[in-house]
C-alpha cells in the first residue's frame, strides 16, 4: 500500500471523491480543496490515471516531511533512494505547488528538490540526471502547505484534463474535466439514456466528453505521454492490460448528442476534434444562434453550455440583450428540460429570469463561477411583461428623449448626452455619438455596494437598446472613476477605430473604445462656438489641444493661423485627421511638446488662446508635475508674455473646486469674465460644475 495523491480544479473535490471511491472500492478516501488522499495499490492509480474524467493529476507518493527551511526541503528529498526510481541518464522534471514563510518561491523550491535528486546520482554513480521541462522520463511532483511538504512521482505527466484529442480550440476552451463536473452536476451523466444538447458549444468540449461517458470511453485512452513509462518500478504489463479492458468496454450511445454555435468556424473546429476523438458519429452538429434554438427532439432532456462570462466590460452590452433573450427562449420552447449553465457572472444568469433548482461552487481556471441547474417546468416557464415599461431607468430615460426631442433636432449636431446621473441609483452618463451610444459608469459612492452597482449598470445597458432603438453591438461602456492630469487619455483597447461625427459644420472623428475620452468633449460644444466666433482673422493658439477640435473651429472661423500644441504625438495626428476631413489647408501648425515647458520659453505672438489644462498631470514626459490650481497663474505669466494689446484668452478647466486667481491677473492687466454657464450646453443643464470657463481680455 502507497500513499496516492489526485489533484483536480477547487469545487470538484466532491465530485473526486466520489469518482476514486467508485473507481477503486473499499479504499478510504480524505478530502481537502483541490486534493483527494487515500492509501492505495498501483493498479488503482494506473485506473485513475486512465479512467478519471475529473483529477488533473495522480501522484505516487515517495516523501513527506517538514518544511522548515530551505535545507529541510533538500533533506525530504534527499531521504528517496532515487536510483529504485530513475536511472542516471533518465531527464527528470520538477513542479512545485504552494509556498511557506521560509519557501516564498516556488522555482526555488524546485530547485532545491533538483539539487538533492541529483546530487544523489553524483554521490552514486557519479553521473547526473538532466533536467527537461516537458516530456521529462521522470516528472516529480512537489506540494508544499504550511511547515509540510509532500513529493512523489507524477504518474499522469500532465494534466490528466488533457485528452489529447482537442486539435484546436476557441478563444476561451473549457477544460475537459470541468466539462465532465458539469455533466455529473446536470444529472445527465446518471441518465445517459435522455438527450443531450449544448447551444453554445464553441470548440465542442462539453459534447464530446458527453459522448465519452456516454459510450464509456476512458478519458485517458488516447494520451501518449505518461509520467510511469520509465519509470523502474512501472508494471508495463499491467497497464497494457487496462488498456485492453477499457477498449473492450467501450458500446454505443442509447440517446443522441446535438452541439452548436453561432459560429461556423467554431462547429468547423468542434467536428474536426469530435473526429480525432472518435465520436464524431455520435454527435449531431449544427450552426445555429442560441436565443432562437428549439429542442432538436421531442424527447425532453438536458441543455449544459459554458455561456461567455462577459468578464471584459465591452463584452457585457451584447451579452445582456443575449441572456434576456435567450431566458425567454427558455420559456417559449424549452419547457420540461433541465438547463445547466456554467458562468463567473452570477448576474448575468439572473437576467434569464429563470429560478435556479440547485447550483454550486466551481474553478474554471482561475476563474471563480457557478454551476447553476435549472428546472423548466411549468412555474418556471412563466414569461413576464416587458420590463422596459416600467423600470425606473427606462421611464426616465424615454421621458428625457422626449424632452430633448426639439431641442436635438434645433442643434447642427449628432453628438449630444441623453441622460447624466438623473437617477441616484444609476450613476452613469449616457452620450450619443451619431448611431452609438456610450455608457460612462461613473465610481459608486461607499454607501454603495460593488455587487448593487454592478447590477444597476447591467440593467441601465439591458434597457438601452430597448428604449433607444440602438443595437447592443454599438453601445460602448466605459467605468470613469476620478481622473488626474492626463490619466483621462489614457489607452485601455486596441481597436483603433474612428467614427466620423459631425457639428457645427465641422467634422470630426471620434474613438468609442480605445480610450476612456471620445476624442470630444461634448460639454465644450458651445465653447468651440465662442473660439470660431472670434477667431477671425487671427493668429490663434490651442495649448493642451487634445485632438485638435477646437483648433478645426479655430480654422473653420477663418482664423488667420492655427498653432495646435498637444505632449501626445497620438493626439496631434488624430487633430491632424480631423483637419483633413473638413479640407482645411492654410497656416497651421501641429507641435509636439509639454505644454507648459513650451509655453515657458516661447516668443510667438497670438490674438487668441484656447488654454483648457488637464487638473494634474506627473507625466514622464514633463520636466516635473503639473496642478492646475497651484500652477495656473504661471502658465498664464507666460501665456500672458505671447499675447498681442487687445489679445484674448479663453480659460477652461474641469477641476472641481478651482479658485482663480483673480487677483494676480488683474494685476497682469486681464478684464476677466466668467463664461461658465454660458458654456454648458442643454444637454449638460444637470452638472453646471463639469467645467468652469473664463474669457481675460487685454
Amino acid at each position: 500500500m502507497n500513499k496516492i495523491l489526485v489533484t483536480t480544479s477547487r469545487g470538484l473535490d466532491e465530485l473526486l471523491k466520489q469518482e476514486v471511491e467508485t473507481l477503486c472500492p473499499g479504499v478510504q478516501v480524505s478530502m481537502s480543496p483541490g486534493m483527494v488522499q487515500f492509501e492505495g495499490e498501483l493498479h488503482q492509480a494506473y485506473t485513475l490515471c486512465l479512467w478519471s474524467r475529473l483529477a488533473n493529476r495522480v501522484i505516487w507518493v515517495l516523501t513527506a516531511g517538514k518544511c522548515l527551511s530551505a535545507e529541510n526541503l533538500y533533506d525530504v528529498a534527499a531521504s528517496v533512494d532515487w536510483s529504485m526510481h530513475l536511472q542516471p541518464q533518465h531527464t527528470l522534471s520538477v513542479q512545485f505547488v504552494g509556498t511557506n514563510r521560509v519557501i516564498n518561491n516556488t522555482q526555488f523550491g524546485a530547485v532545491k528538490v533538483k539539487d538533492a535528486i541529483v546530487d544523489h546520482f553524483v554521490e552514486e554513480t557519479g553521473q547526473r540526471p538532466s533536467v527537461e521541462r516537458k516530456f521529462s522520463d521522470f516528472p516529480v511532483y512537489v506540494r508544499c502547505q504550511r511547515d509540510s511538504v509532500i513529493m512523489g512521482l507524477d504518474l499522469s505527466g500532465s494534466s490528466l484534463h488533457q485528452r489529447e484529442y482537442r486539435q484546436q480550440a476557441g478563444e476561451a476552451p473549457l477544460k475537459e474535466h470541468i466539462a465532465c463536473a458539469m455533466l455529473m452536476r446536470s444529472g445527465w451523466a446518471n441518465d445517459t439514456s435522455k438527450p443531450l444538447v449544448d447551444v453554445m458549444c464553441g470548440s465542442g468540449t462539453i459534447a464530446i466528453e458527453a459522448a465519452y461517458i456516454a459510450r464509456n470511453i476512458a478519458p485517458g485512452i488516447k494520451r501518449e505521454y505518461w509520467g510511469f513509462s520509465r519509470w523502474l518500478q512501472h508494471d508495463a504489463k499491467h497497464w497494457d492490460r487496462l488498456i485492453e479492458e477499457a477498449m473492450a468496454q467501450q458500446h454505443t450511445a442509447s440517446a443522441p448528442i446535438y452541439a452548436s454555435d453561432v459560429s461556423r468556424r467554431l462547429i468547423a473546429i468542434a467536428r474536426k476534434n469530435a473526429d480525432y476523438a472518435g465520436v464524431f458519429k455520435d454527435i449531431h452538429f449544427s450552426v445555429q444562434d442560441a436565443t432562437k434554438a428549439a429542442p432538436p427532439t421531442k424527447v425532453q432532456g438536458y441543455m449544459v453550455s459554458n455561456p461567455p462570462y462577459g468578464e471584459r466590460l465591452g463584452e457585457l452590452t451584447e451579452l445582456l440583450p443575449l441572456f434576456a433573450q435567450w431566458g425567454k427562449q427558455f420559456k417559449e420552447t424549452w419547457q420540461g428540460w433541465h438547463i445547466t449553465l456554467l458562468s463567473s457572472n452570477r448576474d448575468l444568469l439572473r437576467i434569464l429570469k429563470l429560478r435556479a433548482a440547485k447550483d454550486y461552487a466551481m474553478n474554471n481556471g482561475k476563474l471563480e463561477c457557478r454551476l447553476v441547474n435549472y428546472v423548466l417546468d411549468e412555474e418556471n416557464c412563466q414569461q413576464f411583461g416587458d420590463d422596459a415599461q416600467n423600470h425606473e431607468f427606462a421611464n426616465r430615460l424615454r421621458k428625457n428623449l422626449k424632452r430633448i426631442k426639439g431641442w436635438i433636432k434645433s442643434q447642427d449636431t449628432n453628438c449630444y448626452r441623453i441622460y447624466d446621473a438623473d437617477l441616484p441609483d444609476y450613476n452613469v452618463a449616457v452620450d450619443c455619438y451619431a448611431d452609438w451610444l456610450v455608457v460612462q459608469e461613473y465610481a459608486p459612492p461607499k454607501t454603495v455596494s460593488e455587487d448593487k452597482a454592478r447590477r444597476r449598470l447591467q440593467e441601465v445597458l439591458l434597457h438601452l437598446p430597448a428604449v433607444t432603438g440602438v443595437s447592443a453591438k454599438k453601445i460602448a461602456l466605459k467605468v470613469r472613476s476620478q481622473q488626474k492630469g492626463t490619466s483621462q487619455y489614457e489607452k485601455f483597447d486596441q481597436k483603433g477605430d474612428k467614427l466620423e461625427v459631425w457639428e457645427n459644420g465641422a467634422k470630426l472623428l471620434v474613438n468609442l473604445t480605445d480610450y476612456l475620452d471620445t476624442g470630444l468633449f461634448l460639454d465644450h460644444r458651445l465653447t468651440r462656438q465662442i473660439v470660431r466666433q472670434r477667431a477671425a482673422g487671427k493668429d490663434v493658439l490651442n495649448l493642451f489641444s487634445y485632438t485638435g477640435s477646437v483648433s478645426v473651429f479655430a480654422a473653420l472661423g477663418k482664423a488667420r493661423s492655427v498653432t495646435t500644441v498637444d505632449m501626445s504625438n497620438t493626439y496631434l495626428e488624430w487633430a491632424k485627421e480631423n483637419f483633413k476631413c473638413n479640407n482645411l489647408n492654410g497656416a497651421y501648425a501641429f507641435i509636439q511638446a509639454d505644454c507648459t515647458s513650451w509655453m515657458a520659453s516661447h516668443n510667438g505672438q497670438y490674438d487668441l488662446m484656447f488654454i483648457d489644462p488637464p487638473s494634474f498631470s506627473n507625466s514622464k514626459r514633463m520636466s516635473g508635475t503639473w496642478d492646475v490650481q497651484r500652477d495656473h497663474i504661471a502658465l498664464l505669466t507666460d501665456a500672458r508674455r505671447c499675447l498681442r494689446e487687445k489679445g484674448t484668452i479663453v480659460f477652461s478647466n474641469n477641476k472641481r473646486g478651482f479658485k482663480l486667481d483673480s487677483v494676480a491677473l488683474e494685476a497682469m492687466g486681464f478684464t476677466i469674465t466668467d463664461i461658465s454657464k454660458e458654456t454648458i450646453p442643454e444637454d449638460f443643464a444637470r452638472h453646471q460644475s463639469i467645467h468652469k470657463c473664463w474669457i481675460f481680455q487685454l
